[in-house]
């Protein structure tokens, strides 16, 4: 029931690239404070994919923190992705075995210039923190529209990215310290683009938004970004909601690098860290846990961002977040095509096995009752408002005492499906449907019909004039105010009452 990247493998397929197609007749240079790069000329952009921000943490420095790349001569082709970092078969079609991916692709609208430096968004793409590329999500749209500089980024993933040992310095934040890299390139070097260094919202979906989270929460992630967008992840989730990979106490973590370590043959040898350094990416993939968190009660993480959010100790600033109405209709459908039975009479049953408090089962049936049609869309619904719906109302809550927050549903019934093969029942706004709205995945525009277009232009509208300035009003779109929550809808968007369609009076403030 746990299984996070199972049940999303097929799903994750719709992220996969086009075919490379011929190379643009007019290249573009540019010189930054490692070399130079050539990107590509787009009609009203440009784009430099594969950049260097941390040396390739390979060999000795597999498991350390992350290092600044070295300078190159001559110019750098940054006209193709780099490979994306390991991980299994998903997102990235085939998966990735690759070790050396610590890079950044920047796509730049042409009102952006030296002279005239724009905003700069930097995108942490989601996949349970063991799937994902930051290639996936071309942003040309959210540049071009919104006048922002995208940055896209690749950081470690699975047990690459998280291993956590005792007296292994950075353990079980590894990937979380990429981040931070790319956040410190983009503050040294994103001027070079046209982006302005001052002015940089950090965004991020799913696992990404989790990421976010953890990034308010770190100390060492102080002054490099200046507003946060939260999509699909809330700050209050918590390791023990089957479906939220937020973060756990750094003691869990060790137990499970403990057991990959006896795994993969290294527990009963003289130098442990040594042995897993020469351990294959492939048989750490083969032996990682489905699931991967962060670790916290360590350097970067001193504190869950759970708990950090419940004090107020979040790094304060302007903060978009929000949810899909149908979250987690996408593992429900995936729960059911395993073979799992919902009837009336196996309900109980079911929701005992998700729970992490079964006592808790009549409550659940009483409010979720399932009737022989409804068994789909009601385990959804379970899904959807304890693991994101509830506790996004929680994060907004918490959040709005200390800074201005603007939080959003997204609630288009027949918003592209995220998945490649036909699912038991439909999947409506479910876990991912937002995104074929801000970005072109894997290089190719979803087919939306006019009202879904005029949705996408506005959602667009939305994130990029937060990113300019704190509030995503303006421009003639509709008026989105700081109490209640917009719902954004094709041809209907607009404020309504918090929390309309979700039973948050059982979920809400519990873990």
């Amino acid at each position: 029931m746990r299984s996070l990247a199972v049940v999303l493998t097929s799903a994750l397929a719709v992220f996969a690239p086009l075919p490379v197609t011929a190379a643009p007749t007019a290249p573009a240079v540019v010189h930054t404070r490692d070399g130079a790069v050539r990107g590509s000329v787009r009609d009203g952009y440009r784009t430099f994919e594969g950049i260097p921000y941390a040396a390739p943490p390979v060999g000795a420095l597999r498991w350390t923190a992350p290092r600044p790349p070295s300078p190159w001569t001559g110019v750098r082709d940054a006209r193709h992705p780099a490979p994306a970092c390991a991980q299994p078969d998903g997102e990235v079609r085939g998966g990735s075995t690759a070790e050396d991916c610590l890079y950044l692709d920047v796509t730049v609208p042409d009102t952006a210039t030296v002279a005239r430096p724009q905003p700069v968004v930097v995108w942490l793409h989601g996949g349970g923190f063991t799937t994902g590329a930051g290639s996936s999500y071309d942003a040309h749209r959210m540049a071009v529209r919104g006048h922002v500089v995208v940055v896209t980024v690749d950081y470690r993933l699975g047990a690459l990215g998280f291993l956590a040992r005792p007296g292994l310095a950075g353990s079980g934040t590894f990937g979380l310290a990429d981040q931070q890299a790319a956040l410190r390139y983009v503050r040294a070097g994103i001027a070079a683009f046209g982006g302005d260094p001052g002015n940089v919202t950090l965004a991020g979906q799913s696992a990404g938004a989790y990421s976010v989270c953890a990034q308010l929460a770190s100390p060492s992630a102080a002054g490099l970004f200046h507003r946060a967008v939260i999509e699909s992840g809330p700050c209050s989730g918590r390791p023990e909601q089957p479906f939220a990979p937020s973060a756990y106490p750094r003691a869990t973590a060790e137990e499970a690098g403990a057991e990959l370590t006896a795994d993969v043959g290294c527990a009963e040898v003289a130098h442990p860290l040594a042995c897993l350094r020469e351990v294959s990416p492939s048989q750490l993939l083969a032996h990682q846990g489905i699931d991967q968190h962060p670790a916290h009660g360590t350097p970067l993480l001193p504190r869950d961002p759970a708990a950090a959010l419940a004090t107020g100790d979040m790094r304060r600033m302007p903060v978009l977040l929000g949810s899909n109405h149908d979250e987690g209709n996408i593992w429900a459908a995936g729960i059911m095509r395993a073979g799992t039975v919902i009837t009336p009479t196996t309900w109980p049953d079911v929701v005992g096995s998700y729970l992490p408090d079964p006592a808790r089962t009549p409550e659940v049936v009483h409010a979720y009752p399932v009737t022989a049609d409804s068994a789909g869309p009601v385990f959804g619904a379970v899904i959807g408002d304890s693991n994101y719906a509830c506790p996004t109302a929680s994060t907004a809550r918490r959040l709005a005492g200390r800074m201005p927050v603007w939080r959003y549903e997204f609630s288009d019934p027949d918003a592209p499906r995220p998945t490649t093969t036909e699912p038991p029942f439909p999947l409506a706004a479910t876990h991912t449907t937002e995104l074929p709205y801000l970005f072109d995945l894997g290089g190719r525009p979803r087919a939306l019909t006019e009202p879904q277009r005029r949705l996408s232009d506005t959602m667009t509208g939305y994130w990029t004039r937060f990113a300019r300035s704190g509030d995503p009003n303006g421009d003639g779109a509709p008026r989105w105010p700081r109490t209640g929550v917009q719902t954004l809808l094709p041809d209907h968007t607009g404020p309504t009452r918090p929390d309309t369609g979700h039973h948050c009076d059982i979920w809400s403030e519990r873990p």
